[in-house]
């Protein structure tokens, strides 16, 4: 194994470039201490929002709200250009960044520079391939995934060439690891794009700083979507043969969001394993992309999740074999937006097949689950997805079960979830929590192995749900075992 850490550094931490300087880059550190380290940077936040759609109503300019992205714009089978309209959006955007970033040491003539060549390159090539497309014999559709890749990889670019710039003026040896496949005639693999950038560079001395996007054969947004940067980030860690990787959030990986439990009462999680990390990962609250965590965990390399803010924290460590000696709840987390779709059907009683007959469905429109119940007549997916998706999967549902009685119904999951949750009477105990609170558990899951509950209740009970369920199983339980200690 190597000497050397991978860190991935995200946008909005990415944003707050100045405290990444003192933090994360830089700091107390001096000479040798400033490498052994690879950085694999994302886009600016908001930036990729803009380059691709904005996925979740979030824009840059307020005023502005609800604006779609060059992506988006591009898509559409409309004549219309609006969407070069959106590349001088995004072009502005990326030139007041790099002026904001002029006293850390960035050269902005250079700076911008950078942006327009590759963002009027970007704009070149969509005005050619719209020309292309108008003939009849070219069909857009068909290359829509290769333009989405493209737009992706320019806010990496963006980020990363500044990095390197400014450490290299703060007198480090730096270098740009531009993975991004821009203006190259060479496709490799996943791995061996990996293995060619980093053939040359001497770790030890040198602060690779790279993009999050990779361009390779296998295409890692049509694979990964967004989030392909953790991708490229446990790709690197693997491939180099990482001591460690660690990934830095504005947060701390919690006993639960500080913005529903107060944050005094919150306790930062020490340990934990990738199980963990994948119950998490199912709800949604990703301390890591799952594939990204399978990747790692599989090749024996620890991830640290750190503060970004809190340098001297040594945040939380995630491995494949801690559990924890103290059988205990570490986190409280669950989802908002939870879609019952419940199949009630007595034709379905001694027909093997049902599970399956059910689950082609939801493969017809690529869809999953995030738990399950089931008896002798009914099947019920707990799903998130948007109602009108819901509605074609439940009319589809029909068709196979034609007498079935299918119910929607909106609810949110709340779940306990920790290493060693081997704990006397835990389930009894926060039933009886909630039923104290007034809250209702329809429904709810727990496996044989002791990692975590989930209990369904009604969506506007969620926040007074964790709340009860943090105070009762974690903040509790931290005090008895400090009067223990």
């Amino acid at each position: 194994m190597g000497n050397h850490t991978v860190e991935k550094i995200g946008g909005t931490t990415m944003s707050q470039f100045d405290k990444v300087l003192d933090n994360i880059l830089i700091g107390d550190r001096k000479g040798k201490d400033l490498y052994n380290r690879i950085i694999v940077v994302s886009a600016y936040g908001g930036i990729t929002d803009q380059l691709l759609e904005h996925k979740k109503g979030r824009v840059l300019e307020h005023k502005k709200d609800g604006a779609q992205g060059v992506y988006s714009l591009f898509s559409e089978s409309d004549a219309s250009w609006t969407w070069g309209d959106a590349i001088s959006r995004v072009s502005d955007y990326m030139f007041r960044i790099n002026a904001d970033l002029e006293p850390l040491g960035l050269d902005l003539l250079f700076a911008d520079r950078f942006v327009k060549e590759r963002l009027e390159g970007v704009r070149s090539c969509l005005l050619d391939l719209k020309r292309l497309c108008s003939y009849g014999h070219f069909q857009l559709d068909e290359h829509l995934m290769t333009v989405r890749e493209m737009l992706s990889a320019v806010g990496e670019a963006h980020s990363a060439h500044n990095t390197y710039h400014i450490l290299t003026a703060k007198g480090i040896n730096a270098r740009f690891v531009d993975l991004s496949g821009w203006m190259e005639t060479e496709t490799y693999t996943f791995d061996e794009k990996i293995k060619h950038a980093f053939s040359d560079i001497d770790i030890e001395n040198e602060l690779p700083i790279v993009t999050g996007y990779t361009q390779c054969k296998e295409g890692i947004m049509d694979t990964y979507d967004r989030g392909y940067s953790e991708i490229t980030f446990s790709k690197i860690a693997v491939v180099t043969n990482a001591r460690e990787g660690i990934i830095h959030k504005e947060f701390h990986l919690s006993s639960a969001d500080p913005n529903i439990v107060a944050e005094d009462k919150t306790i930062t999680i020490g340990d934990t394993n990738y199980d963990v990390s994948d119950q998490l990962s199912d709800l949604g609250m990703e301390a890591i992309h799952p594939q990204a965590a399978k990747r790692m965990r599989k090749n024996g390399i620890p991830l640290r999740v750190k503060n970004a803010f809190e340098p001297n924290h040594p945040g939380t460590a995630i491995t494949s074999d801690y559990k924890s000696t103290e059988p205990k709840v570490e986190i409280i987390a669950g989802k908002k937006d939870v879609t019952i779709v419940e199949c009630w059907d007595q034709d379905m009683v001694g027909r093997p097949d049902r599970d399956s007959s059910i689950l082609e469905h939801f493969n017809k429109f690529d869809l999953r689950y995030i738990a399950k119940d089931t008896n002798a007549n009914t099947i019920t997916h707990y799903v998130t997805a948007p109602l009108k998706t819901i509605k074609k999967l439940s009319a589809s549902i029909r068709s196979t079960f034609p007498t079935a009685d299918i119910m929607i119904k909106k609810v949110a999951l709340v779940s306990a979830i920790g290493s060693n949750m081997e704990i006397p009477g835990i389930l009894p105990d926060s039933l009886n929590a909630l039923t104290d609170a007034g809250i209702e558990a329809h429904a709810i899951h727990k496996c044989i192995r002791p990692v975590g509950i989930q209990f369904v209740v009604d969506e506007d009970n969620f926040d007074e749900a964790v709340k009860t369920l943090h105070k009762n199983l974690v903040e509790e339980e931290n005090i008895k075992t400090n009067k223990n200690e």
